[in-house]
């Protein structure tokens, strides 16, 4: 699984003009799910994603983590992160899961991820989004798992 992770001050998804998930403070975390991921998988990024430290601390140096601050998660799926860049000029996706395979991966995320904090919303799989966001920092990290 990858994740794309941004601090943001807030960040929103709409879906034919209707907001269906937003945060304040935070991270967004766009997912992609690749076709080996599972359960071992969602649950290892997800305690990189509460855990990894992008806030501040009292210094000002990035020693906290989502789960120290009990900051908002959106949980946005995205499969072109899962695309294959690496020659010519249009991405490929068979490195990309199946969309049964990523949509139950990824719920399966969310699942564990609302068991753990608070203030966990998500955009619509599969669904055309609008993402906005206001990146503090900017900063920005690419997790993966294998």
């Amino acid at each position: 699984m990858i994740a794309l992770i941004q601090r943001v001050t807030e960040a929103s998804v709409e879906v034919d003009g209707a907001t269906v998930g937003a945060i304040g403070a935070g991270l967004l975390a766009l997912v992609g799910v690749q076709p080996a991921d599972g359960a071992a998988q969602a649950q290892r990024l997800l305690e990189r994603v509460l855990g990894y430290r992008v806030f501040a601390d009292a210094q000002g140096r990035m020693n906290r983590s989502l789960a120290d601050t009990g900051g908002g998660l959106l949980l946005v799926s995205q499969f072109t992160l899962a695309a294959d860049t690496r020659a010519g000029t249009r991405a490929g996706f068979s490195t990309a899961a199946a969309p049964e395979a990523a949509r139950h991966w990824f719920e399966y995320l969310v699942e564990l991820a609302r068991a753990r904090h608070p203030g966990v919303e998500i955009g619509r799989f599969g669904a055309h989004m609008q993402v906005r966001l206001v990146n503090d920092g900017p900063v920005t990290f690419w997790l993966e798992t294998r």
